[in-house]
């Protein structure tokens, strides 16, 4: 699903909270019918000339928030933002120690050069980079293919991916009980 956000502020210049909490209750609107398989949901600033820290804020990470608490197989992913829009996320990230997924996205709506703005934790960033490698995983697989990491058991890989799960930076999948996790958009690397 791709939401442009330059029509829904209906403006180049999206401001204030206020503004934003308004953008995020149509967001929230927007993806309120569930699909039935996991999907990325692309906010897309393009012609969007700025976007201040408070806006983004309310919108970008609050909806992301809001749409991971309630599990939804929505996973919101920052779409052909400007050099003064990531700035403004990028401060916001700094800040919060937060982690965004950013890409191009064309007309066809297929995503290009995705990566993660923020900073994971290195524990955080070997399992990203592991399940990116393998494409889909789960944390028995992880943890009988690096027994060279001796500390670390199934719990605390399940731990690390149901984290990243919660980001919104990886899908996670169920299958009965257990839960296997899976790249959101192939090829990401770690950005800053």
């Amino acid at each position: 699903m791709r939401i442009h956000m330059l029509e829904l502020g209906n403006a180049e210049v999206l401001a204030g909270a206020i503004n934003g909490r308004r953008v995020q209750a149509k967001l929230l609107e927007l993806t309120d019918k569930e699909p039935l398989v996991p999907e990325p949901v692309f906010l897309d600033f393009a012609g969007v000339n700025v976007a201040t820290a408070s806006f983004l804020r309310e919108t970008v990470l609050d909806y992301r928030d809001a749409i991971r608490r309630r599990r939804s197989n929505f996973y919101p992913v920052v779409a052909n933002a400007n050099q003064v829009v990531e700035d403004e996320l990028k401060v916001l990230v700094s800040s919060d120690a937060d982690v965004l997924m950013l890409c191009l996205l064309d007309e066809k709506d297929e995503p290009h050069q995705p990566r993660l703005l923020g900073k994971l934790d290195p524990k955080q960033r070997l399992t990203f980079d592991l399940v990116q490698k393998r494409q889909e995983t789960d944390a028995a697989e992880l943890m009988r293919e690096h027994r060279e990491i001796k500390a670390v058991k199934q719990t605390a890989w399940n731990n690390r991916l149901s984290a990243l799960a919660n980001m919104g930076l990886v899908v996670e999948l169920s299958e009965g009980r257990a839960k296997r996790y899976r790249s959101l958009l192939a090829g990401a690397t770690y950005g800053n």
